[in-house]
């Protein structure tokens, strides 16, 4: 035990003394939350939205197949499955079930949760599957046969780890994953990348690239586009900063790499390089969408097509191929909008996807780019159930599935309001709630405020059945550290600027006030992760805001995390503990260290973490409650023994976790009701 943190103990994440302080403070909140009957209507409310039939099974196209992954009442670690296009478009399709993860489950005597696939194109026969105990980030890997439905013999099997693993061909894959003592990054990823075939041990799979030590991690894989086949190697140096190499057809020549800026994103679709910027290039704007012709790229020719340039309202969200057109996706305050861009001899012409209204999230959920020009988007609202639509780039589209209104919007509304933050910036936020409230009322306020991340407009039953419904208000904040602007807006909150994201956070509290849509011991703030910081700190810096604080597997030591599970990877976002430059503000923000046993009053906390999370380490939400308790501030601290970073698995430890966080907030921001 260390003189200076008398809590390390606690960062022993399965070691008896420290689960037995876990069950401990889980009996507490169990007994201070669960034991009135409206909790238990609440979790039984939870859990109809999340296991409700209605919802959108959303698929990925391999081949004539569209494939999906299901949870429900009856498939609690789920199924995987597939159909055609034409029972697709039904009311209710007939799946095909590939893998039952309750029964594989069952057989194995294993937690066993979904961790995704890759499927072997054109054919579609082989897949890899990742299969994670009780959902951590490290997963193990089998091959599975899609005609026989049942794991291949003697096929690729890889072992527990954060493994990054794709096809080549039917007899050889790309792998990174443990290899022994200098494999792995400090942040608990593969750092080489290697050429395996079938039927050879994976110890004697081929070295091709390594990265450095400091590197976060290396991966490899195939493009299959038939005519456009490459490999490619990408080192990620840091969170933010990477590397993207050529593999040339001669094993023995050295990798090329493509010659764009490390914080840049660059990707390739059969003749095209399109290059995300994050700072000027080439005499274009940060946040600037670029295409290049690949091979005059190589050559040394810099001549773009501009995409996308950005303005102070209007920030780049993301893009995708078709085969032979590109779909970008754009948002003006945070709004989104869709455009069809198609490449020709003279030029690239425009034309905007219909059907997205104001205050609204749209985005593509599948391509398949390399066959056809078939797409799948989405869009939804705050109050707006997602519409799934299908079209063909350049043809028409239709609806194929709607959600169901899983709560009443009568008397709901919503609007954006803008906060000054302390430095001037104008700041976004949504609320929706009800549209004549004569006064403040009970309020909840969401944040992240970090990696890029921005909160957009999108349907929530789970908050429309636990808040709004009983009359709450719901908030959503676009602070600086996310996206909602692009890159400049999460510089401006990077490393010694993160204070700028809570200056933001603390506006929109204070703005909310000042409307009259709340009052400070009626607001309620959540986040988790990143957000979860945010909720620490808010706890710490400003704390006679609040009415209640809830913080999901958090950060909150900012003088450990770099030693902690993947902590190392996100020092390129806060900075780092051990540098003299870094560590005096990682202290100033850090929760933890900030917790002071005399001054103002904390609002009461409830923290939530899982025993099971390997991204974020349990010991943050432990070590925090620890030491609130020990000065006397209100906390209530729980973990689910599994969940991994999402908190939970199934349906049942969401619906359970729901009805925490809303019994918590409710009782603490409504006392007289």
């Amino acid at each position: 035990m260390s003189h200076e943190d008398p809590y390390l103990w606690l960062e022993d994440v399965s070691g008896e003394a420290a689960l037995d302080w876990v069950r401990e403070r889980n009996a507490e909140t169990v007994e201070a939350l669960t034991g009135t009957p409206g909790f238990k209507v609440l979790e039984q409310e939870m859990r109809e939205v999340l296991d409700d039939d209605g919802r959108i099974p959303y698929v990925v196209r391999r081949g004539r197949h569209l494939y999906n992954f299901w949870q429900d009442a009856d498939h609690v670690r789920g199924l995987w499955r597939r159909t055609t296009l034409e029972e697709y478009r039904t009311e209710r399709p007939a799946w095909e079930v590939l893998l039952d993860l309750d029964a594989l489950a069952e057989a194995e005597d294993e937690k066993w949760a979904w961790a995704g696939s890759s499927v072997l194109a054109p054919e579609h026969r082989h897949a890899l599957v990742m299969l994670s105990r009780d959902g951590a980030d490290a997963c193990v890997v089998r091959e599975f046969d899609l005609e026989t439905l049942a794991f291949v013999e003697d096929g690729f099997t890889v072992e527990e780890a954060k493994t990054r693993i794709g096809w080549i061909d039917h007899d050889r894959i790309w792998i990174g994953t443990d290899f022994g003592p200098g494999s792995m990054s400090a942040s608990g990823y593969p750092l080489q990348v290697r050429h395996w075939c079938r039927g050879t041990p994976l110890e004697e799979a081929e070295p091709v690239y390594e990265g450095r030590p400091s590197d976060l991690s290396a991966t490899g894989w195939r493009d299959d586009t038939p005519g456009f086949e490459r490999d490619f190697v990408h080192r990620q140096i840091d969170f933010w900063n990477k590397e993207l190499f050529l593999l040339p057809e001669d094993p023995a020549g050295p990798p090329v790499k493509i010659d764009v800026p490390d914080d840049a994103g660059a990707s390739v679709h059969r003749e095209w390089l399109t290059v995300t910027t994050k700072r000027p290039w080439l005499g274009h704007p940060a946040g600037s969408l670029l295409a290049f012709d690949f091979d005059a790229f190589l050559a040394g020719e810099r001549d773009a097509e501009v995409l996308f340039t950005p303005d102070e309202r209007t920030a780049l969200a993301g893009y995708s191929w078709t085969r032979n057109h590109l779909i970008l996706s754009t948002r003006a305050d945070v709004s989104s909008r869709m455009e069809l861009l198609t490449p020709g001899p003279g030029g690239w012409q425009r034309a905007p996807l219909p059907g997205v209204p104001p205050l609204s999230t749209a985005s593509v959920t599948s391509t398949d780019p390399d066959v056809s020009d078939e797409y799948f988007h989405h869009v939804s609202g705050f109050l707006q159930p997602s519409t799934l639509y299908r079209g063909t780039a350049g043809g028409d589209g239709e609806s194929v599935k709607q959600s169901p209104a899983l709560f009443d919007t009568a008397g709901l509304a919503v609007r954006q309001y803008f906060a000054t933050s302390a430095d001037g910036t104008r700041v976004p936020y949504f609320v929706v709630g009800p549209e004549d409230r004569p006064g403040p009322g009970p309020t909840l306020l969401y944040g992240y405020g970090g990696f890029e991340i921005s909160m957009v407009p999108q349907y929530s039953a789970l908050t429309g059945r636990a808040w709004l419904a009983r009359g709450g208000t719901y908030v959503v904040a676009g602070i600086r550290g996310g996206h909602e602007y692009g890159p400049d807006w999460h510089r401006a909150a990077l490393g010694a600027n993160r204070v700028r994201a809570y200056e933001d956070f603390a506006a929109v509290a204070r703005d909310l006030t000042a409307r009259d849509i709340t009052t400070p011991a009626q607001l309620g703030i959540e986040g988790g992760s990143n957000g979860g910081l945010l909720m620490g700190a808010m706890l710490t810096r400003d704390p006679e805001l609040f009415g209640a604080v809830v913080a999901h597997v958090p950060l909150l030591d900012m003088l450990r995390f770099h030693k902690l599970l993947a902590g190392a990877s996100w020092i390129a976002e806060y900075g780092d503990p051990d540098s003299p430059a870094d560590r005096p503000h990682l202290e100033r923000i850090s929760p933890y260290h900030q917790v002071r046993e005399d001054g103002p009053a904390y609002p009461p906390l409830l923290l939530l973490t899982s025993t099971r999370d390997d991204r974020v380490h349990p010991g943050h939400a432990r070590k925090m409650a620890a030491r609130l308790r020990e000065f006397g501030h209100p906390v209530l601290f729980h973990e689910h023994l599994g969940g991994g970073h999402a908190g939970a698995t199934d349906h049942r430890q969401t619906a359970f976790n729901e009805a925490l966080v809303h019994t918590f907030l409710w009782e603490r921001l409504t006392p007289s009701n």
